[in-house]
């Protein structure tokens, strides 16, 4: 998985200089997941980006990104991202039943995709 995919804090720092769109094209190729950083500082990645990685079949993890139990709230608005996004329950890996995302994970681990 591809975490903080930007790497901008909203109203403190840029995102990097990145072709994001080349990035997703290679989440795609090499069937690596992308992030929604739920964290309201971050929102990475934007609903425009998680909108092309769909098209690609790049499938995207919603993380809190908590450093707390607290920080667990802000799902929602990774989940907003998603939704306006308009991705659906399978379009999330982690909306997946736990049993699911283990065996897709124990898959992953063993190299096949």
């Amino acid at each position: 998985m591809l975490g903080h995919p930007t790497g901008r804090l909203l109203l403190a720092r840029d995102a990097y200089a990145v072709d994001l769109d080349a990035v997703i094209e290679a989440a795609a190729k090499s069937g690596t997941m992308i992030e929604i950083n739920a964290n309201p500082h971050r929102l990475d990645l934007d609903a425009t980006h998680c909108r092309r990685a769909r098209a690609l079949g790049v499938m995207i993890v919603v993380n809190p990104d908590a450093h707390s139990t607290g920080g667990l709230d802000d799902l929602d608005f990774g989940i907003g991202v998603a939704r306006r996004a308009g991705l659906g329950p399978g379009d999330v890996f982690n909306t997946a039943p736990l049993s699911k995302i283990v065996r897709a994970l124990e898959e992953r681990k063993k190299g096949r995709k």
